[in-house]
């Protein structure tokens, strides 16, 4: 078959494409543009047969209502809020995703971020290199035991689902708040469903986020969510950055109120300097300098990882080009 149809990769990727070519060098060119704007994409988008977007940047409505000849658009990943895929349904473009390459990765990273923090391991390491109290736990004092503690996870997805799995590993109380996760499956797996949010927050050790970011839960977690946690709890977001005020977390710490906090996601990546989660973070004499834990996105990555998204996303693509049936459309 001749080379006819061509590919746009937006974002993130800007090496030799090596996997996308194993899947579609046969029937299609593909064009990394590794943009980190929207901008960048005028002029060269418009005409593309299928479109790869990654994190970095968005597709809006005027993108979007640009394309005059798109047959799918591949998010590259699980969250999908970062393109109109409303537009694209009245257009007739399929919108699909990635939603599992990524599931031990960021289940493993959320359990990881959550003892990273109760096990006082990263607040001593900060203490202890700023050369800050003895050389002694006493730091970190007091530590609970894991078994019998509840764990609150905000949604039950693939990855909330990993999630569960190993916190019951560690003898934990898992319990859940999902109003779109069918009954029974809490059955199956053998945790507690909560039906209400604020209940959830009230009786959880630990909350950990595993949901998608929808204009209804964007910022569900506030100061005045974070008040209904126990005293000294603790918060883990792997999920999206917009889910959470993060404004609201270093008083939190101030207070005691939240023991500790761990965000991989935020609601602008890069950060500005300004954003005060950041602030205190970086600031040696904020509580939260010690308490916090910031990782640039990153819960997802593992190469073998990476590589099943690219491979994923590609093949996405070929079945759309091909009048295949398609598999993962969120729209």
């Amino acid at each position: 078959m001749s080379k006819k149809f061509q590919v746009v990769i937006t974002d993130f990727l800007k090496d030799a494409l090596e996997p996308e070519q194993k899947v579609l060098g046969d029937i299609a060119d593909i064009v990394a543009l590794d943009a980190h704007d929207e901008a960048e994409l005028v002029g060269q988008i418009e005409h593309a047969d299928a479109v790869i977007l990654y994190h970095n940047l968005a597709l809006s409505a005027k993108t979007v209502g640009a394309l005059k000849q798109c047959r799918i658009i591949v998010r590259g990943g699980v969250g999908y809020d970062n393109v109109d895929w409303r537009l694209a349904r009245q257009m007739g473009i399929p919108v699909t995703n990635v939603p599992d390459y990524g599931t031990e990765e960021v289940a493993d990273s959320a359990i990881g971020m959550m003892l990273s923090l109760t096990r006082g391991i990263a607040l001593m390491n900060s203490r202890l290199r700023a050369a800050e109290g003895p050389w002694m736990y006493w730091q970190a004092v007091p530590l609970e035991r894991h078994r019998g503690k509840t764990i609150g996870l905000i949604g039950l997805g693939r990855i909330g689902t990993a999630t569960a799995l190993r916190a019951q590993a560690l003898g934990m109380d898992v319990a859940y708040y999902d109003p779109y996760r069918d009954d029974g499956y809490d059955k199956a797996l053998g945790v507690r469903r909560v039906e209400k949010l604020d209940d959830l927050l009230a009786q959880s050790w630990v909350v950990s986020l595993h949901c998608p970011l929808t204009d209804e839960n964007r910022r569900m977690i506030h100061a005045g969510t974070v008040a209904k946690m126990p005293r000294g709890s603790y918060l883990v977001n792997t999920a999206r950055g917009g889910l959470i005020d993060v404004a609201c977390i270093p008083p939190a710490i101030e207070s005691g109120q939240l023991a500790g906090a761990a965000i991989d996601v935020l609601p602008d990546e890069p950060p500005s300097p300004d954003n005060p989660l950041i602030k205190a973070w970086r600031d040696p004499k904020h509580p939260a300098h010690h308490r916090v834990l910031v990782n640039p996105h990153a819960a997802f990555y593992c190469e073998q990882g990476l590589m099943e998204m690219r491979v994923k996303g590609a093949q996405s693509v070929r079945r759309a080009l091909l009048g295949e049936r398609l598999r993962n459309v969120v729209n």
